[in-house]
């Protein structure tokens, strides 16, 4: 499966309007178009960062896709404040113990390695995040999607709570500072939201 992200640095103060016309405009009318899997919309109230990420069936229905939801992705970052960038990515890997809610907290973490060792980003995740996190209180999926030809990897790892989330800190900077590292991977950038629209539709993959 594949995913299209749209990043907005917006306005605080205009989540709850984004949200409102993610939710009651641009879902309704994505989930109709052929290949559309599903939608989730992350939100982090403070700072105004969010990300609407859009699941497709394959490649060809992401591309067909792309000047069909133009429209609704910058409509989409006016109604947050913002301006959207958009990229879209292949699914690697997704893995639940139970279904995602609204309202789960969630941290993503951005990944870069060699184009030609883009595997090796998602094998950290496998091997170092999916086994550590499954016994832990309240985490509900992780996932990671890619960008071979870029080196690029993102990871986004829910849980029920944002106590559940700040507990299970201790892996996540044990992740980002030793065991990415040692198999080549640099750590760019993470950020924790809250899930505010939790329809991605992506079946279970490992």
């Amino acid at each position: 499966m594949y995913a299209r992200s749209t990043t907005v640095h917006g306005k605080p103060e205009s989540m709850d309007d984004g949200i409102a016309f993610v939710r009651d405009e641009a879902m309704p009318l994505m989930r109709q178009m052929d290949g559309c899997a599903g939608l989730s919309m992350l939100v982090n109230r403070e700072s105004g960062h969010c990300i609407v990420t859009t699941s497709w069936r394959d490649e060809a229905a992401i591309t067909a896709s792309r000047e069909q939801v133009g429209p609704y992705l910058e409509r989409t970052a006016e109604a947050l404040g913002g301006r959207a960038e958009v990229e879209e990515w292949e699914i690697a890997a997704m893995h639940r113990v139970h279904e995602v809610h609204h309202g789960s907290a969630t941290r993503v973490t951005w990944l870069r390695t060699a184009p030609e060792a883009v595997n090796r980003a998602v094998d950290a995740v496998r091997l170092s995040l999916m086994p550590r996190l499954d016994d832990l209180p309240g985490f509900c999926s992780v996932s990671a999607m890619v960008r071979r030809n870029e080196g690029a990897t993102v990871s986004a790892v829910a849980y029920d709570s944002w106590a559940d989330l700040e507990d299970a800190g201790e892996q996540a900077r044990e992740f980002r500072e030793e065991f990415g590292p040692s198999m080549g991977v640099e750590v760019v950038d993470t950020a924790v939201f809250e899930l505010v629209i939790a329809h991605l539709g992506v079946p279970e993959t490992t």
